[in-house]
């Protein structure tokens, strides 16, 4: 039959090379069947068997990255071939593609890395800018007012109108500012823009930025979905911070009714007596109007604790 030039017979040739060759791979997979472990492995992805047996040497090389995974503690002692990522098998139409996909620590390290666009620190320690609720101390009973609130900001946000913000005020070194900024980066991981802001660093910025980009950072504070001034009553007060940026923040975030927070260690009404008394005299009147926006804006809530600074 080969002495001919009969393109039937060179068809039936290569049928029977077909043949073989599937015998091969069944017999291949067959036999890496016979780890139980990869048999549960194959038997879980949802491609057929007959489909799968082709692919016999990648799935074993995807396996032994899945088990990696399955026992692997952190990033740093990643054994598979891409650090954080995973090989793992995908039909695609009548054949199976393999591809790398990130593993739930590489994706959180993503998030972290990715939710920082939602929100400006100005002047923040790394500390704060990694805040988060999963590393709340959990022995001091004193935070669970505000612990209450933040949930139920996060809860509510987007849902109810008019949510107030918090005016979070005790002793020195009691988390304040960690709390507020936990929130802050749980919301900016859902993609909502914030602003965590050190006041006393924001007045000598905005003042050293009058040639450059003074308005840009002034309309960025005063309108962002969310704004913490921390640690208001610290700063020297003039006229000018009072009157021509604290007060026109404050009052634009009343008429939008967007959330805003503040840590302070005064109370509202030793902050009232803070903001009257500036360089050029005593004015209550200004004073107390500040005072009622913040009332307007906010929850006032105390939290006197162990200073966890020390």
């Amino acid at each position: 039959m080969f002495l001919g030039n009969d393109g039937g017979i060179m068809v039936e040739a290569v049928k029977y090379v077909d043949k073989a060759n599937k015998l091969k791979l069944k017999q291949a997979y067959m036999d890496a069947c016979s780890n139980k472990e990869f048999l549960e492995y194959v038997t879980n992805l949802p491609i057929e068997e007959d489909l799968l047996m082709q692919y016999t040497s990648l799935l074993e090389d995807s396996f032994l990255e899945y088990q990696n995974c399955s026992k692997c503690r952190n990033l740093s002692s990643c054994k598979n071939k891409i650090n954080g990522y995973c090989l793992q098998a995908k039909r695609q139409e009548k054949k199976v593609i393999f591809e790398y996909i990130r593993c739930k620590r590489q994706e959180q390290i993503d998030l972290a890395s990715s939710y920082l666009d939602n929100i400006e620190y100005y002047d923040a320690p790394k500390e704060i800018k990694q805040a988060s609720f999963k590393n709340l101390y959990k022995d001091d009973t004193t935070r669970v007012p505000v612990l209450k609130y933040l949930q139920d900001f996060i809860k509510n946000y987007g849902k109810k109108e008019k949510l107030k913000g918090l005016y979070l005020h005790g002793s020195f070194g009691s988390g304040k500012t960690y709390l507020i900024a936990a929130l802050l980066n749980d919301m900016a991981k859902k993609k909502v823009k914030s602003a965590c802001v050190y006041y006393p660093e924001l007045l000598r910025s905005l003042k050293s930025s009058f040639k450059t980009d003074y308005e840009e950072k002034f309309q960025y504070i005063k309108k962002v979905p969310l704004l913490l001034l921390d640690d208001i009553g610290a700063e020297n007060i003039s006229n000018f911070s009072r009157d021509e940026i604290l007060g026109p923040i404050l009052q634009y975030r009343m008429e939008e009714e967007l959330p805003t927070f503040f840590t302070s260690n005064l109370t509202l009404e030793e902050l009232e007596k803070h903001l009257a008394i500036s360089n050029s005299g005593v004015d209550l009147v200004k004073a107390k109007r500040i005072i009622e926006r913040i009332k307007q804006l906010t929850v006032d809530i105390e939290l006197v604790s162990k200073n966890r600074r020390d």
